[in-house]
């Protein structure tokens, strides 16, 4: 089921903060042009029929504030002029700034592709390392078991201490290998979903297309201004502001992908595996991401992927396939329930 949602008003709008401008200069150009002929306007009153056409004037001012109709209809044909000339500059058509986020999610599934493969071969090596670790640690204990038994104790304080330092470094290396993990299971998380986001929104854009350009062959300018002036909606603003409002969406997803790669980017080039080090920058970056609130992309897994990296029981499979996630109901369906009356 889709949220509810609230639509933008026209002042939160691109058109609407030019709208806000070119108000405000229109204002203060009224006033400075009052302000200039106060002494003819002045002059006016002194004699009865000028003090008639301005009071007509006003009350014909008055008559345009007051009534709710033509108010409407000015502020309609207003609305339309500030979005014919924003639309010059910016791209504000929603169906056409949806298919803009498309590309992007699919030039960041390419990035995030050969991310992982690079997270994958380097988890490989840090796996390697912390084998090889362990073998070199269980070796040295051995070595020092036996150097106790022949009774040579500065041998055996030496693979002790040896065995020491490279077990606490092992330590941290399994840690670090944990936020891979995490990052890891993200990515391949945002991956899954991602496609299906892209296919999902690809779907929605070429059938609402085709709905709009029904609407528009249908209303012409001045339907849609008969339509505001006896008070009933503009179906095509209507339409617009659903669409507006799965571009925020979607937008936002984009914005939290590039993020969280933009965050793995920098943990993975942090890494020194060579050392066994890495930057605490880059881990702190991770774990805040961690604690942040549910993840757009991908919901209510994020809680689960985390715990599971973790986790000493669950381990990634670095060899299993990217595969789609589950598709569940369109999120955006019932946005448009309202144009199948």
């Amino acid at each position: 089921m889709a949220e509810q949602f609230k639509p933008k008003t026209f002042w939160q709008r691109p058109e609407g903060k030019l709208g806000a401008v070119v108000g405000a200069a229109g204002l203060a150009g009224l006033g400075w042009l009052i302000f200039s002929n106060l002494s003819t306007l002045i002059a006016l009153t002194a004699s009865a029929i000028g003090l008639v056409v301005l009071l007509s004037v006003l009350a014909g001012l008055i008559y345009i504030i007051l009534d709710p109709k033509f108010r409407n209809l000015m502020f309609y044909i207003y609305k339309s002029i500030m979005r014919t000339i924003t639309g010059i500059f910016i791209q504000i058509d929603p169906i056409g700034v949806l298919r803009s986020y498309v590309d992007d999610l699919k030039s960041n599934l390419r990035k995030m592709d050969k991310q992982i493969a690079n997270l994958r071969g380097q988890m490989r090596k840090l796996k390697t390392i912390i084998t090889q670790n362990r073998q070199t640690i269980n070796s040295n204990l051995a070595m020092a078991n036996e150097a106790k038994k022949q009774d040579k104790r500065n041998i055996m304080i030496l693979k002790s201490r040896k065995a020491g330092r490279m077990q606490e470094s092992n330590l941290k290396l399994e840690d670090l290998y944990k936020k891979m993990e995490i990052m890891y299971r993200v990515l391949v998380k945002m991956f899954e979903n991602s496609e299906i986001l892209i296919e999902d929104v690809e779907d929605q854009v070429e059938v609402k297309k085709q709905e709009r350009d029904a609407i528009n062959a249908s209303t012409s300018a001045m339907k849609s201004a008969m339509n505001i002036i006896r008070g009933k909606g503009n179906k095509k603003e209507m339409f617009d502001q659903a669409m507006e409002h799965i571009a925020d969406d979607v937008g936002a997803k984009v914005g939290e992908m590039e993020r969280f790669m933009e965050i793995s980017s920098n943990f993975m080039d942090s890494v020194d595996l060579q050392n066994g080090v890495f930057e605490e920058e880059g881990l702190k970056m991770l774990e805040k991401w961690e604690k942040e609130g549910v993840s757009m992309i991908l919901g209510d897994d994020k809680d689960l992927l985390v715990m599971q990296g973790n986790s000493d029981s669950a381990t990634v499979d670095l060899d299993a396939p990217l595969e789609k996630g589950a598709r569940g109901e369109n999120q955006y369906a019932d946005l448009f329930k309202m144009y199948n009356n």
